[in-house]
């Protein structure tokens, strides 16, 4: 939850106090001069200042007494669609704006931010940036993603609704596909959909949903969720899936950190008379192994399996053909 704590000019503040009524319900004069890091008095001021312009501000006398608004007030105070204010809320979620001295900007912001999301209860559980565990633990390139299927995407995710998708999986032909989506995640520079079918675990990679529709069944899923865990748990069964392989690889020791922080498990690492480090790893799959190696180039060498070297021979040689 974002802390609103901020010390905003008077018309600020008074908006601030409208929308922590709104958005909280009945809240005590000492509560709101918390919030707000006024004095209880100020808020009194503002308090007559808002019923003297029209604003439905009661008090509730009692032992759990405090100030609320009328049932069924609202008035537009942020002009925000819900795209953009989805949109400033994730970046909101970023250290970028402390790091830049704008905390209290931010925190008013927010604020705002989350009253123009009336219908979405929860929409931060549903969203999740830059994971600490990625899928396969190496960077990747950035994505375009299409615009009017990610649109119906977001919105079957917020809305807890049924997804209908064409999605294309790799080397095979798209297909239709009804899916009950969970939330969103970004992992270095990649999109996914977490979701569940029939029941089972999936997760889809947003670059390859080629068409998406949203539809009228509510989405079989649980009302709360930890994004983070859901992901985590995701990647561990991949890491510990499939059909993996063992490398026994050379590389130089300036380099190492790249390969080991792209495997899945170090079995045995010893130095070469050379001061070349010489590891015994595990890889998700074949493509994963070659990619890996790949992207060492000349300082590091598979040794084992044969078939990797192959790989990575004839690789090298169609590229030295192309360029003889």
């Amino acid at each position: 939850m974002y802390s609103w704590k901020t010390r905003p000019m008077r018309a600020d503040r008074l908006v601030s106090l409208v929308l922590l009524l709104r958005q909280r319900g009945r809240l005590s004069a000492t509560t709101l001069a918390r919030e707000l890091e006024v004095s209880t008095r100020t808020v009194l001021r503002d308090i007559e200042a808002l019923s003297a312009a029209g604003v439905p501000v009661h008090a509730e006398r009692g032992r759990h007494g405090g100030f609320a608004l009328l049932p069924g007030f609202r008035t537009e105070l942020t002009g925000l669609t819900d795209d953009e204010a989805l949109a400033l809320l994730v970046a909101g979620s970023r250290p970028g704006a402390q790091a830049f001295g704008l905390g209290s900007a931010l925190a008013s912001a927010m604020l705002k931010v989350v009253d123009a999301l009336p219908r979405v209860a929860g929409v931060t559980e549903r969203l999740l940036i830059e994971p600490g565990a990625d899928l396969l633990a190496r960077r990747l390139v950035t994505e375009d993603l299409p615009g009017a299927a990610m649109a119906e995407v977001r919105r079957a995710v917020l809305t807890g609704h049924q997804l209908r998708i064409r999605y294309e999986p790799v080397g095979r032909a798209p297909q239709w596909r009804t899916v009950d989506p969970i939330g969103l995640v970004t992992a270095r520079g990649q999109g996914y959909l977490l979701a569940t079918r029939s029941g089972a675990d999936r997760t889809y990679r947003l670059s390859r949903i080629l068409a998406a529709e949203q539809l009228a069944e509510p989405a079989r899923r649980p009302h709360r969720v930890d994004l983070d865990q859901t992901w985590q748990d995701r990647a561990t069964r991949f890491r510990t899936g499939g059909d993996q392989v063992t490398v026994l690889a050379r590389v130089t020791p300036a380099r190492r950190e790249e390969l080991v922080a792209t495997a899945l498990a170090i079995l045995t690492e010893e130095t070469d008379a050379d001061g070349r480090l010489r590891l015994e790893v595990t890889f998700q799959d074949r493509r994963h192994a070659e990619w890996a190696l790949w992207q060492l180039a000349a300082d590091g060498e598979a040794l084992s399996p044969p078939w990797l070297r192959a790989s990575l021979h004839d690789r090298a040689a169609a590229i030295a053909s192309r360029y003889e």
